[in-house]
C-alpha cells in the first residue's frame, strides 16, 4: 500500500487496481473509503485505478486538525499526491460529494487536468444542491417496488427535516435493490467517517462564483455522469452543473442510481472508457471539442 505525507504531516494513502494508463480516483461519502468504489464495475480492465483514501478514511491517517476535512482543505492533499505520483496531468474521475473536491481541484489547478469525469455528482461548490422536492419525484419512481411503502415515508421525513437518517431507504440510493446493492450497503458503515463528513461541507468551504469563473476557463474536456434513477443528483440538476464547464459532455444512464456501475458494470465502463478515449456519444453541452467561448 502505497503512501505519502501531506502537508500538514498527515500520513495518507492510496491504492492501485488494474493496469493500463491511470486514472486517478476520488471517493465521496462524504469521507468514505475507497474501497466502496470497487473496481468501478471491471474499468481496472482498461485502466490503472489509482485511488485516494482521503484524510481520516481507510488507511489513511486521521489529522490533528479536524478542520481539515472541509473541502476546500483537501485540495493541497490532492495535488500532493498528483505529484508524489509524478504525474504532470491527470485524468480525474470523482464520485458523488468528491465531484465537489475535484471541481475545486481543476479551478485551482487547471493545467493539471487533462479529462475529468464527475460521476454522481454532488454540485454544491457551484452552488447548486438537490431540493427535498426533487429527490422526492425521483424517489416516487419507485413506487411498483416491494420495498416502497415502509420506505418513502421515512425517506420524506428525513428530507423535510423531521425524521432521522434511517437504512429502511436506502434502496432510492440504488437502481436495483437487489443482493449487490445490499452487500455494497453494509460496508458502508465501515467505510465512512461520520465526523469527517460532517465537517467536509462546512461553513466557508465554497465560493461558487469564484469557482464558477474559474472553471469557466478549463481547457479539459469533462464528463457529467448522471443516473436516470438518482435524486441527488437528479439529471436535470446534473446537467446544469455541466452547463458550468466550457467543454461538458453530460449523459444519462437510464435505470441507474447513484452508483451506476453497480447497475449496469458493462454499459458503465463503455460510457467511461469512450469519453477517456475521445469517442463518447453523449450529450456536448459547452461549444465542440477543439474551440474555446468568445
Amino acid at each position: 500500500m502505497p503512501t505519502f505525507t501531506a502537508a500538514d504531516g498527515t500520513r495518507l494513502a492510496y491504492h492501485f487496481r488494474g493496469a493500463g494508463e491511470p486514472l486517478t480516483v476520488l471517493p465521496g461519502g462524504p469521507m468514505c473509503a475507497s474501497s466502496y468504489l470497487g473496481d468501478l464495475g471491471g474499468l481496472t480492465a482498461h485502466r490503472r485505478l489509482a485511488l485516494l483514501d482521503l484524510r481520516g478514511t481507510g488507511d489513511s491517517a486521521v489529522p490533528v486538525d479536524q478542520a481539515t476535512y472541509r473541502c476546500d482543505r483537501l485540495v493541497d492533499d490532492v495535488e500532493m499526491w498528483r505529484a508524489h505520483m509524478g504525474l504532470d496531468h491527470m485524468d480525474l474521475l470523482a464520485h458523488s460529494a468528491a465531484a465537489c473536491l475535484a471541481m475545486l481541484y481543476a479551478a485551482r489547478y487547471p493545467h493539471r487536468i487533462r479529462r475529468l469525469v464527475l460521476i454522481t455528482p454532488n454540485p454544491s461548490a457551484l452552488g447548486l444542491r438537490a431540493t427535498p422536492e426533487e429527490r422526492l419525484a425521483a424517489a416516487r419512481l419507485r413506487a411498483g417496488e416491494p420495498w416502497f411503502a415502509e420506505a418513502f415515508p421515512a425517506f420524506e421525513a428525513w428530507l423535510v427535516g423531521g425524521g432521522d437518517f434511517d437504512e429502511v431507504f436506502m434502496p432510492f440510493f440504488y437502481g436495483r435493490w437487489d443482493d449487490a446493492a445490499r452487500d455494497h450497503d453494509a460496508a458502508a458503515e465501515e467505510q465512512t467517517n461520520d465526523d469527517a463528513g460532517d465537517r467536509y461541507f462546512g461553513e466557508g468551504a465554497f465560493a461558487p462564483d469564484s469557482t464558477r469563473a474559474a472553471l469557466a476557463a478549463l481547457n479539459a474536456p469533462v464528463l457529467v455522469y448522471a443516473g436516470g434513477r438518482d435524486g441527488n443528483p437528479g439529471p436535470d440538476l446534473a446537467r446544469r452543473a455541466a452547463e458550468a464547464f466550457p467543454r461538458a459532455e453530460f449523459t444519462v444512464q437510464a435505470g441507474a442510481g447513484h452508483y451506476p456501475w453497480l447497475d449496469d458494470p458493462e454499459h458503465f465502463v463503455g460510457r467511461i472508457r469512450a469519453f477517456l478515449d475521445g469517442d463518447t456519444g453523449t450529450i456536448r453541452i459547452g461549444p465542440p471539442l477543439g474551440r474555446t467561448t468568445a
